[in-house]
């Protein structure tokens, strides 16, 4: 899901290049009123002031809008236009966060049905670009879309509860939506609910003030067959709020129910109590690891077809070369070579892209992270010879550290797994083996996790 900042910065975009095609008076009159509402990745809401701002919108900007906003599978500008109501005095008993003149302006179309209904503004609307069939597989990642598959296809009957987790912009939302899409579309008699976990806690607090703790209680013990809850690092230091969602979810599970939780980090890393912890591991804990490098030239194309663009291959393999933090970064970069290809109508090189996304690659570090600056901070830190990590030595005082570095090479470094084991001299199932006993042992040592951790930062100020 695109945050508002996010989607404020295309908005932002959009403007600064227009402004530099119109009159000072003309941007004032027409641009400047306009505020972004909302947006998720396929659409974005605008509030405008009346309804001549959208006709001289789409009749003088629309190439432009469709190049820096998100567009719908005919090509069209995916934009939700609001106007914006004429501030009316209100009484001081509708200054409370829950009254309509604070809610966001999509919510206040909703029909009377759903108005009456306190759940549905709380509920998160599963992306319908967020499916399996338009998820990239790699072997970073393919493991936990097996059980995603699995869980979907088999709702409370194979992994329960499934908690996902991984960095940043690596597609824990988009498997935790395809799984809703894949229960709704193959279930129809199950109700599946996807909430972030801010809008539980929103939910919660909500319901303390308007008294109506015993009907949210209700409404997940009896009406939710699939709970999907994203993002659930946000209730760590809110032990009040922990303690409802651990009833819930307890219930749901006595009651097989299926539950699915994403997070950036996996649940021994949490800061929650012993009893959550213990919950969010009853069923299967599975990472979402970077994508390497052929994966996100996969991806790349993949994000460039939707956008109608095709990219040479030697230009997606530049760019995935120095983009490999999350997916979110290349998707931007596709965005961006999309909006100046189409205004400006030239043919993609490698120097034009250098040239438009030379500020990302900066944000990159140019000396690339190996296996043997791994293996050295490793035997800094553990005090191990390199050489005897490379060895066959399988004493525990360098059997552990060599472990921990073949975790780290898995967890740091864009390549496949047969590469990574190739400069181990090792199998891919050795490194995975290694990478299962660290994680294990990261969550009842802390001594390592520790060390681990010195690994890690002495490698980020080499890097």
């Amino acid at each position: 899901m695109m945050h508002c900042a996010e989607a404020c910065d295309m908005w932002t975009q959009f403007l600064d290049f227009v402004k530099t095609r119109c009159s000072a008076t003309a941007f004032s009159n027409w641009l400047s009123p306009i505020q972004v509402v909302e947006s998720n990745e396929t659409e974005i809401t605008l509030q405008i002031p009346n309804i001549f701002v959208k006709e001289y919108l789409l009749s003088n900007y629309k190439k432009e809008m469709c190049a820096f906003l998100p567009t719908t599978a005919a090509g069209e500008p995916a934009i939700q236009f609001v106007v914006a109501k004429q501030e009316k005095k209100v009484q001081p008993t509708l200054s409370t966060s829950s009254s309509k003149a604070e809610m966001p302006l999509a919510a206040l179309s909703s029909t009377d049905a759903q108005k009456d209904d306190p759940f549905v503004s709380f509920e998160s609307r599963l992306n319908d670009h967020y499916r399996f069939a338009t998820y990239i597989e790699g072997p970073a990642n393919q493991f936990v879309k097996s059980a995603a598959v699995g869980v979907a296809a088999r709702p409370g009957n194979s992994y329960n509860p499934l908690f996902i987790h991984g960095g940043v912009g690596l597609g824990k939302t988009h498997l935790l939506h395809s799984i809703g899409h894949h229960v709704k579309e193959n279930n129809k008699r199950l109700r599946v609910h996807c909430i972030t976990t801010e809008a539980f806690i929103n939910q919660l607090v909500d319901s303390l003030r308007n008294k109506s703790i015993d009907r949210m209680k209700r409404f997940y013990r009896s009406n939710v067959d699939v709970l999907l809850v994203d993002d659930i690092q946000f209730l760590q230091n809110r032990p009040n709020f922990e303690e409802e969602f651990c009833n819930t979810f307890e219930t749901l599970i006595n009651q097989n129910k299926q539950i699915v939780i994403t997070c950036d980090k996996p649940p021994s890393q949490l800061k929650l109590s012993e009893r959550m912890v213990a919950r969010m591991e009853w069923g299967l804990v599975a990472s979402v690891g970077m994508p390497d490098l052929e994966t996100r030239v996969a991806i790349l194309q993949h994000k460039a077809e939707q956008k109608g663009l095709q990219i040479p291959s030697n230009v997606a393999f530049l760019i995935a070369e120095h983009i490999h933090n999350n997916v979110r970064q290349l998707e931007g970069a596709i965005n961006r070579l999309s909006a100046y290809l189409r205004l400006l109508n030239q043919a993609i090189t490698e120097e034009l892209a250098e040239k438009l996304l030379r500020d990302m690659f900066q944000l990159v570090p140019r000396e690339r992270l190996t296996v043997e600056n791994i293996l050295k901070s490793v035997s800094a830190v553990f005090q191990v010879r390199v050489t005897d990590l490379k060895g066959a030595t399988r004493t525990k005082d360098v059997s552990i550290p060599r472990q921990v570095a073949m975790f780290l090479a898995k967890e740091l470094i864009n390549e496949s797994l047969v590469m990574i084991a190739n400069s181990f001299g090792k199998t891919h199932s050795t490194i995975l083996h290694a990478a299962k006993t660290i994680e294990k042992k990261i969550g009842e040592d802390d001594t390592l996790r520790r060390q681990i951790d010195m690994v890690r930062r002495n490698l980020d100020t080499q890097h």
